[in-house]
């Protein structure tokens, strides 16, 4: 096996849809097509969804860091890379490069994930063994996620209520819905005036349908701001977002 079939190659174009209000991509519709990409990939290589399944087991997201040269233009195509750097007992990691049609890349992200049980929702074992013919050497474009500063106990949350359009195939609050609560805590100004550069985002514990939550952000140095989503005062995701101009 070469080092082209290890890494996945997956094309996209900007379309309107996922623009925001300044004719910019979102961080969130960015975490999509990275969501896009893993699946298709893990897909292609009989370790995706319709696999797990089989074997009452399921992927879940639990680091996400994203850094970003360059929003997408409007119709512009683009080229999203992605391949697995390292397979553990519990945890395997993924790196993502995107580049834009002059094969410059723009975006780069990296992330953590583990499988559960179906039937438990507790962590379960990998295939070490399985999972490692696809590691690839090739080097991931970005450092590891680092710890995010809690800040649940810190500020008083906005309370949210998880509802059905949260919920993903795995009956828990979809991935990119912790992103979109969490950014929505930003005014619109701070998005004229600067752009997110680097966005980190750590899925703690699963959240459910009904459940209570509150929102939290605050700003922990210039332009960086801490964030977290709790369930009765304990973290259930933490994030960070840095901006510039």
């Amino acid at each position: 096996m070469n080092k082209l079939e290890k890494t996945g190659v997956f094309h996209f174009v900007t379309e309107s849809w996922l623009l925001d209000f300044r004719g910019r991509m979102t961080v969130p519709m960015i975490g999509n097509w990275l969501l896009h990409a893993a699946s298709g990939h893990a897909s292609q290589r009989g370790f995706g969804f319709r696999d797990m399944t089989e074997k009452h087991i399921a992927w879940v997201l639990s680091r996400l860091a994203i850094e970003i040269d360059r929003y997408p233009a409007m119709s512009e195509p683009v080229t999203l890379y992605t391949w697995i750097d390292e397979v553990g007992r519990l945890f395997t990691g993924r790196c993502f490069e995107l580049a834009d049609s002059a094969g410059l890349p723009v975006i780069r992200a990296r992330s953590v994930w583990a499988a559960i049980d179906l039937q438990t929702r507790r962590p379960t074992p990998l295939d070490v063994e399985g999972l490692s013919v696809y590691v690839s050497d090739r080097p991931c474009p970005m450092e590891r996620p680092g710890k995010i500063v809690p800040v649940e106990n810190q500020t008083e949350g906005i309370p949210c209520q998880v509802k059905y359009s949260d919920l993903d195939i795995n009956g828990h609050i979809n991935s990119i819905k912790y992103m979109e609560h969490l950014l929505d805590l930003f005014e619109p100004d701070l998005f004229r005036e600067k752009e997110i550069r680097r966005f980190e985002i750590a899925y703690l514990s699963e959240g459910r349908y009904g459940m209570p939550l509150a929102l939290h952000k605050k700003e922990m140095d210039l332009d960086k701001y801490s964030m977290a989503v709790s369930h009765e005062g304990r973290a259930i995701c933490r994030a960070m977002a840095e901006w510039t101009k």
